[in-house]
């Protein structure tokens, strides 16, 4: 199993503490207030309510979309949905999407953002992470939708992983998610900070979400979970002042990593950097109760999420100044 932020009982396990500041996930620290559910969410078997996909379609102007449990669980599927394929993954990205691309009968490569566009005329299927993570790089919609249409006209699919797009909603591709070969993955875990309900939607076209579904099986979201997000997905003034919020506490984020002399790129949800000594950093801020993600493979550097009060930004300028007077 890959290895991924939000262990904190891995934390616990190894410094010996409880009182962790968890900087390592990129999730929305101050999480959409869920309702109280109905009884009879806990009680009936999770059939799809329509409610919860019509306030997604709306939420994410898609056309069509089907809730799955989390992106990762259509991650883990989409393999499984073509022959073997050749398969370009945009590098460094979400570590999952090669994983399961490779663990399936498909030719794999992980492709720099700047190849893409060439690794589009010779492969089946290439997945891009927009905007990226960890780095937060971006592709303009318009450049998707070129490559969307390339690879539909021979059988072959773009995958676009949008689940940190809620806070630019303006280069979102899901609009366009009718067509043949362009599938869109969003997930109400990273904006909305739900992450523990484990549900994500896909965009594509009525016949590919279709198999989806079947290879999915039956009950795949629990009835609390479709009841929370529907609120979620129809609450806009919540959603206006999060966007605010959000912007704000990035470019906070962002100003004092630079006063620290770090130059770090991401999204409003979190920042990273090709950190020279990112062991070293990790260890720094272990030892000081701040668990942030380490990444020493293709993307060797450092992302940290949003502190969740007034209180984790301090403890995390501390640490940082503490590390630049080291």
């Amino acid at each position: 199993m890959l290895e991924h932020g939000g262990n904190l009982r891995d934390a616990a396990k190894r410094f010996g503490r409880d009182d962790w500041l968890d900087l390592s996930t990129g999730i929305n620290p101050r999480w959409y207030p869920a309702p109280q559910v109905a009884d009879n969410a806990w009680h009936r078997l999770p059939e799809p309510d329509p409610a919860l996909a019509a306030a997604a379609e709306a939420f994410y102007n898609a056309p069509k979309m089907l809730p799955v449990a989390g992106t990762q669980a259509a991650i883990q599927a989409l393999p499984r949905l073509r022959m073997p394929s050749r398969v370009a993954v945009s590098a460094p990205s979400y570590a999952e999407h090669a994983h399961h691309w490779a663990s399936h009968g498909h030719t794999m490569t992980l492709t720099p953002y700047t190849e893409l566009g060439a690794a589009v005329a010779h492969n089946d299927v290439v997945v891009v992470v927009n905007p990226n993570n960890p780095t937060g790089e971006t592709v303009p919609a318009t450049q998707l939708l070129q490559w969307a249409d390339q690879l539909a006209a021979r059988g072959g699919w773009l995958v676009v992983d949008e689940a940190f797009g809620d806070t630019a909603q303006d280069n979102s591709v899901a609009a366009h998610s009718g067509r043949p070969g362009l599938i869109v993955l969003r997930s109400v875990g990273k904006f909305f900070g739900l992450a523990g309900i484990r549900l994500g939607f896909v965009a594509a076209h009525a016949d590919l979400l279709r198999e989806l579904a079947d290879q999915l099986g039956p009950w795949t979201i629990s009835g609390p979970a479709q009841q929370i997000a529907t609120a979620a997905l129809t609450d806009q003034t919540w959603q206006t002042n999060t966007r605010a919020e959000l912007h704000a506490s990035g470019e906070r984020l962002h100003t004092l990593l630079a006063a620290h002399g770090i130059d770090a790129t991401g999204t409003p949800l979190f920042q990273w950097w090709p950190e020279s000594q990112p062991e070293a950093f990790w260890q720094h801020m272990a030892e000081r109760g701040i668990w942030v993600r380490l990444f020493t493979h293709a993307a060797r550097g450092i992302r940290l999420g949003l502190p969740p009060d007034e209180a984790g930004w301090q403890r995390l300028q501390a640490a940082l100044t503490e590390w630049t007077h080291k």
